[in-house]
């Protein structure tokens, strides 16, 4: 049985699927941008950066934009570790069904992070110009 994509945990992969279609990229060696915990919730936001779409819209080819940017949302946290960071972390990620919510993992040579949420969603989708 194949996989699902890592899309299919999100309530809302709607915005995704307009840019990539079915299948958006691989979350692996993306970079971790911002890691952020949140008190309500409890929560965590993952900023990434993924590569950019083949077909990208109109209005990013014609600004130049070479990146992809998500911030992924994962509210009701029932446990989180945490072990290393640091500056320019390049990380896989992985969301896999966890019971009724969603298992988060993000792993790079000095930085792990683990969380079970409740829920998880795309908190936003954006494109940029990458140097």
């Amino acid at each position: 049985m194949p996989l699902e994509p890592w899309s299919a945990h999100l309530l809302n992969p709607h915005g995704l699927r307009a840019i990539y279609g079915a299948t958006p990229p691989p979350l692996t060696a993306v970079r971790l941008r911002r890691l952020t915990l949140h008190e309500d919730g409890p929560a965590l936001t993952l900023r990434l950066d993924l590569p950019y779409p083949a077909d990208p819209p109109r209005k990013w080819a014609a600004q130049g934009f070479n990146t992809v940017q998500i911030e992924l949302a994962f509210t009701g946290l029932s446990a989180l570790t945490l072990h290393g960071f640091g500056p320019e972390i390049t990380a896989d990620v992985a969301l896999t069904a966890a019971g009724d919510g969603v298992a988060v993992r993000v792993t790079a040579p000095a930085t792990t992070v683990e969380t079970v949420a409740r829920t998880a969603h795309l908190a936003r989708l954006t494109a940029y110009a990458q140097e």
